[in-house]
């Protein structure tokens, strides 16, 4: 079975030490993108959607065309929806066919954190879906949500336990200072030292809660296989690939600006895509892990 949900899949990266990549789409030619680089590497993969492109595009349509392209690959693929905060659209994405939900309430207190994130859980795993919670809040700007820096606030780690416990979420994602969007330096001040330990503290005694590391664009290769090698099991990119699809579009159109055939830009931006995912996958390790 092609389509499964992202616990079945990271369970596996996990305790191989290896990371798959979840990588943020605005349009269908990105998921196919995302489909062929899988197949052509023989890696699972995690298409996400947002929220606003996700309505925009509407639920069912998404999941329509995941479960077309995902039947026909001989890899795991999963759907998922990222950084949903509305526990009503968490459902609907769980009743049209996403095989993963991201409730995010890290903007409320603990304890309502807890009880949104449990309402989603429990809605979810009646339908085979897989659900991934935040703990702390991650800096920048996703889906049109901006959080400053001085917002942020890291993840702790005995309060991580207690979350997992009571919200019985199957991936955690703790804020431990990735940004979503572009960094403001290339040299950006993450906790690896706080990563170490939710790890340790959750799957120190065999994988059971994988992780998730939010703000993949812009970390340097060496920072990102550390954080895959201290426990991040699931790892999101999403503006460099927004990056991708306008500057191919924008590159193609300049030199080829009398030459109306849709289908022609709709293949450079697919094969650009590709590269860029194929690229991501073998700096994750997760090249040959189907």
């Amino acid at each position: 079975m092609t389509i499964v949900n992202a616990k079945e899949m990271l369970l596996k990266a996990t305790a191989e030490k290896y990371a798959v990549g979840a990588f943020n789409v605005s349009n269908f030619i990105q998921m196919k993108a995302i489909v062929q680089a899988a197949i052509e590497k023989n890696s699972p993969v995690i298409i996400q959607t947002s929220v606003t492109p996700s309505k925009f595009r509407q639920p069912d349509v998404v999941a329509a065309v995941f479960k077309t392209l995902a039947a026909e690959a001989p890899v795991p693929v999963c759907l998922h929806v990222d950084h949903c905060n509305e526990v009503d659209y968490c459902k609907t994405c769980a009743d049209v066919g996403y095989t993963n939900v991201m409730i995010d309430a890290s903007h409320h207190e603990f304890a309502e954190n807890i009880r949104q994130t449990r309402i989603v859980s429990d809605y979810c795993h009646t339908r085979g879906i897989s659900v991934e919670g935040e703990l702390g809040t991650v800096s920048g700007v996703e889906d049109q949500v901006v959080v400053a820096e001085d917002e942020a606030q890291l993840c702790d780690p005995d309060l991580a336990v207690e979350f997992v416990e009571k919200t019985q979420i199957d991936l955690l994602a703790p804020a431990i200072g990735t940004a979503h969007g572009v960094y403001k330096t290339k040299a950006p001040k993450l906790d690896f030292d706080r990563l170490a330990t939710i790890a340790q503290k959750i799957n120190g005694s065999g994988p059971t809660t994988p992780l998730v590391i939010h703000g993949g664009t812009g970390l340097a290769d060496d920072t990102v296989k550390k954080l895959v090698s201290l426990g991040g099991s699931k790892f999101n990119v999403s503006t460099e690939l927004k990056h991708c699809l306008l500057d191919t579009t924008y590159e193609y159109l300049s030199v080829n600006r009398n030459v109306y055939d849709p289908g022609k830009l709709d293949l450079a931006v697919l094969e650009a895509i590709a590269g860029v995912i194929k690229k991501w996958m073998d700096l994750l390790g997760c090249t040959g892990k189907a």
